[in-house]
């Protein structure tokens, strides 16, 4: 029986410890780790902010013309990235003005981004007019939420 478990045991622990007639453990060759994957090319995360008009208007105010210069120097960083411009409204008015107007405040985001030298082709517009508010509030908080260009990057 000894014997058995010697021929059994002897040759497996060599593996384990060595045969102990060499002064260095011999280790057995492992292939090398495949190279990592590149990582992919960073994203650029959107920097694009809303702008905001008054009730009624299409007009751009001040701060609306300092947001619009900081999305069009985003714009201009990110040469890949095109936009659509989504024009909203608040709920009052009919449907078919909101639209209409919706559009217009697109369309102006837009023509002034183009003015700052973002080419026109990176840029489409959309109205939604009062369908999809920000706020679905009843006052003067959530229209002034609701009366917005929207930037959505593509």
């Amino acid at each position: 029986m000894k014997r058995l478990l010697r021929i059994l045991l002897v040759p497996s622990m060599l593996f384990f410890i060595g045969c102990g007639c060499c002064e260095e453990a011999v280790e057995p060759e492992v292939a090398p780790a495949p190279a990592p994957a590149p990582a992919p090319a960073p994203v650029a995360v959107a920097q694009l902010a809303d702008v905001f008009y008054a009730f009624d208007s299409s007009v751009l105010d001040m701060s609306t013309q300092n947001q619009l210069k900081e999305n069009a120097q985003w714009m201009m960083d990110n040469p890949e990235a095109s936009v659509i411009i989504e024009g909203h409204c608040d709920e009052r008015g009919t449907n078919e003005y909101n639209i209409a107007l919706g559009e217009r405040r697109a369309e102006s985001a837009k023509n002034y981004l183009i003015n700052l030298g973002v080419d026109p082709s990176r840029m489409q517009t959309v109205s939604y007019g009062e369908e999809r508010p920000f706020d679905p509030g009843h006052d003067e908080a959530a229209w002034a939420k609701n009366r917005r260009a929207h930037f959505v990057v593509q």
